[in-house]
């Protein structure tokens, strides 16, 4: 080690050094247990460039240093939750070594500040290799989820003003998201069955269930809750959290994985849902004073 290293810069150093081999201990055990040849081809390589970067930062260290188990079991798990590119870029976006923290150790180590330029690009070139099939089916999930969204928020609020006993309004939704997941699953087939897409079944399958797994979701405080009075509202309040809280956990996902900007799409994802839901707040109010619904 350099006697010129200052203990910020020693720190800064041990810190990304962890990060490093943490990373490569992550990637080994994923290609491990990858069944895609192709994916484990590119795991392996990932694992071996963090090995890299952990010995060049060693060798300004002069210390080994542990990896972090905790964020081992993390990410491995993770990875076979929520899926394999989701799982490396969240990895990749916490990791904090950067180009910038290669040049600044230029003076101790010449060549740093290319070294890291090119180990950013090479980090980047491999991530980018990962086939996974999940993300194929985004815009299935998107048009399943969005639609589920927008239809049962607004079905869900209309029914609570006009019926006002959580039984009713639940029985409806289920018997609606239901018929529409159906509905919907199987218009996307037909599309895509049209467009000669080898892919249409699967297509459909994430369309019908990303529908069904919302309508679930949404509908069952009106399960869990107390059927009358002031709890119906309640009930309504907190689908409408959790229909924000999927929009938001789905578009953070989206984000990471493909690389997205989160706020934009949230927005116009949250917007859309909730302003269809108002809407029919007040069409719900309309058709309880036309038609004396009690």
């Amino acid at each position: 080690m350099s006697t010129t290293i200052d203990e910020t810069l020693l720190n800064n150093v041990l810190r990304f050094q962890c990060e490093e081999i943490t990373g490569a201990i992550v990637y080994a055990k994923l290609a491990k247990k990858s069944k895609d040849t192709h994916n484990a081809a590119v795991l392996a390589d990932m694992a071996e460039a963090e090995r890299h970067h952990y010995a060049f930062w060693k060798s300004i260290s002069g210390q080994e240093v542990a990896p972090s188990r905790g964020r081992i079991m993390f990410f491995t798990l993770l990875a076979q939750v929520l899926g394999l590119t989701f799982a490396l870029k969240l990895l990749e976006k916490g990791e904090k070594v950067t180009a910038a923290d290669y040049a600044r150790v230029a003076s101790i180590h010449p060549g740093a500040e290319k070294l890291g330029e090119e180990e950013e690009q090479h980090e980047n070139a491999l991530l980018d290799m990962i086939d996974e099939e999940r993300l194929l089916y985004v815009g299935s999930i998107v048009l399943g989820l969005n639609d589920a969204l927008v239809e049962l928020t607004g079905t869900l609020a209309g029914l609570t003003f006009a019926f006002q006993k959580g039984a009713l309004v639940a029985i409806s939704g289920i018997i609606t998201g239901m018929a529409a997941a159906l509905s919907m699953a199987a218009s996307n087939y037909l599309a895509s069955k049209a467009e000669d897409d080898p892919r249409a079944k699967k297509a459909a399958f994430y369309t019908g269930g990303a529908y069904l797994i919302t309508v679930i979701l949404l509908v069952l405080p009106y399960v869990i809750m107390p059927q009358t009075g002031f709890w119906i509202y309640v009930s309504l309040g907190i689908t409408l959290l959790i229909a924000v809280g999927i929009i938001a956990g789905f578009n953070f996902y989206v984000s990471v994985a493909k690389g997205q900007d989160f706020k934009p799409r949230f927005l116009e994802m949250a917007g859309i849902s909730l302003g269809v839901a108002f809407f029919s707040f007040l069409v719900g109010l309309l058709v309880r004073a036309v038609f004396g619904a009690e």
